[in-house]
């Protein structure tokens, strides 16, 4: 079906498709589908900062409260996007059954999820497994796909965000449970198994939610329209806006 691979590279990573670079799936709707929540809570993040550091913000130069502010609600994003990352490595290692050290911080956090493991009699099937869609393009990493005791074999994402749940993270799902194949731990492509539903586990400090949501094919569908928005955004909208057409200075003959 192709030569697909992951590739990892600093903080990130991408795929490719015989060469071919393919988007992932939290890229594609993080560029295909709107979000006013987000700017809610940016415009939140960014006046709460300037409430508890006002003392200091006025001691700075204008130019410099500016940048402060500007990167305010980036800093919170940041450390919540590495407590998930790392929640996320621990818990890797701890559904294989391996001994982990964990940081003082995220104790609650991997608690709640070992909870969930024993709770649910967790079996996987992959874990963290990069996943492609051949006939759409694109690709992924999903969490988990693993049977749970009395609800089968199900897609799951792991979530640590202390917002919850949301609709989009079911076009996550549905985006990752209709690739064609993943990859397991030797690199070797395997067919993607029927998954008999598809939940989110929000992990927090304090306990856990194991999530139902809706990832069939009608919701795919919906995320395949998120990767058109995509694809105007980052492809088609650059060829769109041609040069400015000047009037003609020949004279026209009468």
């Amino acid at each position: 079906m192709g030569d697909f691979r992951r590739r990892n590279y600093g903080r990130g990573h991408g795929y490719t498709l015989d060469g071919e670079k393919l988007p992932g799936v939290t890229t594609i709707l993080s560029d295909g589908l709107a979000k006013p929540a987000l700017v809610n809570w940016a415009a939140r993040t960014v006046a709460g900062y300037a409430l508890d550091n006002w003392d200091d913000l006025a001691g700075m130069k204008p130019s410099e409260r500016l940048k402060v502010l500007e990167g305010a609600h980036y800093a919170d994003r940041d450390a919540a996007g590495k407590r998930g990352t790392e929640v996320h490595k621990l818990g890797q290692k701890l559904i294989h059954g391996e001994k982990v050290t964990v940081p003082d911080e995220l104790a609650g956090h991997v608690e709640s999820y070992v909870r969930f493991l024993d709770d649910f009699d967790v079996e996987p099937v992959f874990v963290e497994a990069p996943v492609v869609n051949y006939q759409w393009k694109y690709a992924g990493t999903m969490d988990l796909g693993a049977r749970l005791r009395g609800l089968g074999l199900q897609a799951l994402d792991l979530k640590t965000a202390r917002s919850g749940v949301f609709p989009d993270n079911a076009l996550q799902l549905a985006g990752y449970r209709f690739c064609d194949q993943y990859m397991d731990e030797a690199g070797e492509m395997r067919d993607m198994p029927k998954f008999d539903g598809a939940a989110v586990v929000h992990v927090r400090a304090d306990g856990y939610s194991l999530v139902p949501v809706d990832a069939g094919p009608d919701v795919h569908r919906y995320f395949l329209y998120c990767k058109q928005l995509w694809q105007w955004a980052n492809e088609r909208s650059k060829s769109i806006v041609g040069e400015e057409i000047l009037p003609s200075r020949e004279e026209v003959p009468f």
